[in-house]
């Protein structure tokens, strides 16, 4: 078993690319194209990560090469986009490197806003996705798991995501240099999800008078209810949908953040406005398509550089520390798969037994307890008791080592044996997505079998 990750982020690839590769969570294109992943013989689980700034294929394969030329021309098929394009743009990270860019990724050293939060929240979703399709199992809940220890050791040991900065806020601040100031402007938010929610907070904070619309509007509703139940000085009203045309000739500024499939507005619904318009589109796909008119600046989540360069300054120092401990997360996470091989544990627990068996004959012999010419019958006697007794007990090793049970279990068992001190213990490092979910979905598999 190997690991194995492609990845398109901000850092390779421009926007125009990346919402070609977009794949919206719990959508049947993606379920079907995790599928045909963990279908294909080079590949044994899959997970797929998909946010405004990345696209990452976290995979365990037994063949990383024949894995990616697969992936390539699968990905290729599903975005229309040239194989060799495709080629050129991704990053690959194999085992160690893997790891320590999966370790990278959900501590928010990799994001384009270094220490947002946002990441961890995506990371489990994909994962728990992912894993109620059946298409995740054991050695990928142990590096996403893993990887989640060493995000939260990130923040505890830095203070990389203390004020952290979310594209959503970075894209409040950017519209706040452009005007100078806030309050009193009318802001247009489209969409509920966690970006559009964060925009809403921002603009509150900043005295914006906001104007929410979403196609669900009850949806638009609770999170209007949600602001008002914590600031009941914040300025914001709910609007229908179909007032969006009307509106965004109205509004000199505008967040939008949806998850549709295709532009939301297009040059054909853009009149003359007295004032100038910031929009600022932070979908991937993007919500705005093609916008020509005078007046009107549109930025996409890529063109927020000088804030992500700012932050970015900012933690320079923090990040060398969490860098640190992301590489030493990876070499114990390697160290602790290789501990978990059930083989080893088993002979030293069966030498341990010889050997008690042997030093307490050797006592009754030289105690005069035992006859000297009985010693070798009496060592096999002993030898074939022991065998007896851990019999069930090495069975049971066996039939439990490659279940998420199996891992505390031969934890628990090197710390009573070979009285290891500090063994990591699955239940430290679970995600939210407990392990009792993970342990009954395979129970139930195991039934329908």
């Amino acid at each position: 078993m190997e690991y194995y990750i492609l990845s398109y982020t901000h850092k390779n690839t421009d926007i125009s690319l990346r919402e070609k590769l977009v794949f919206e969570i719990r959508n049947q294109q993606t379920k079907d194209f995790l599928f045909a992943l963990v279908e294909n013989k080079f590949i044994e689980e899959a997970v797929i990560l998909s946010t405004c700034n990345r696209v990452e294929f976290i995979l365990s394969v037994n063949n990383c090469q024949k894995t990616e030329e697969f992936l390539l021309a699968k990905l290729s098929d599903y975005s229309k986009v040239a194989l060799e394009e495709l080629r050129q743009y991704a990053d690959s990270y194999e085992n160690i490197s893997a790891i320590h860019h999966l370790f990278s990724v959900a501590s928010s050293l990799d994001s384009l806003v270094v220490g947002e939060t946002q990441i961890a929240g995506q990371l489990k979703n994909a994962f728990r996705f992912s894993y109620d399709l059946g298409c995740c199992g054991l050695a990928l809940s142990r590096a996403i798991h893993f990887a989640f220890r060493c995000a939260a050791s990130v923040r505890n040991f830095t203070d990389i995501s203390k004020n952290s900065v979310s594209v959503a806020s970075a894209a409040v601040a950017q519209a706040k240099v452009i005007l100078e100031d806030l309050r009193g402007i009318q802001a247009l938010v489209i969409g509920v999800g966690e970006m559009s929610a964060l925009c809403v907070k921002h603009l509150v904070n900043n005295g914006a008078e906001i104007i929410l619309i979403n196609r669900e509007i009850k949806n638009a509703h609770s999170l209007y209810e949600e602001i008002i139940n914590t600031n009941s000085q914040a300025k914001i009203r709910v609007e229908s949908f179909k007032e969006l045309g009307n509106l965004i000739n109205k509004v000199p500024l505008l967040f939008t953040a949806t998850g549709a499939p295709h532009s939301i507005i297009t040059q054909d619904m853009v009149e003359d406005f007295s004032q100038k318009r910031f929009w600022f589109d932070l979908a991937v796909p993007r919500d705005i398509d093609g916008i020509t008119q005078e007046g009107i600046r549109v930025f996409s989540v890529d063109d927020l550089e000088d804030i992500v360069r700012e932050n970015l300054a900012l933690r320079e120092k923090q990040a060398e520390t969490a860098y640190g401990i992301i590489g030493r997360f990876t070499q114990q996470f390697f160290a602790w798969l290789q501990s978990l091989n059930i083989e080893p544990l088993i002979k030293e627990i069966r030498q341990q037994a010889k050997e008690s068996a042997q030093k307490e004959l050797a006592k009754g012999i030289s105690k005069g307890f035992l006859p000297k010419e009985y010693e070798k019958n009496i060592e096999k006697t002993l030898h074939n008791a022991f065998n007896t007794f851990l019999h069930n007990f090495t069975i049971g090793l066996k039939n439990i080592a490659n279940t998420p049970q199996g891992d505390g279990i031969i934890e628990a068992a090197r710390f009573l044996f070979s009285g290891e001190q500090n063994p990591l213990m699955v239940e430290q490092y679970k995600c939210e997505y407990t392990q009792t979910k993970l342990f009954d979905t395979m129970d139930h598999k195991k039934e329908e079998e």
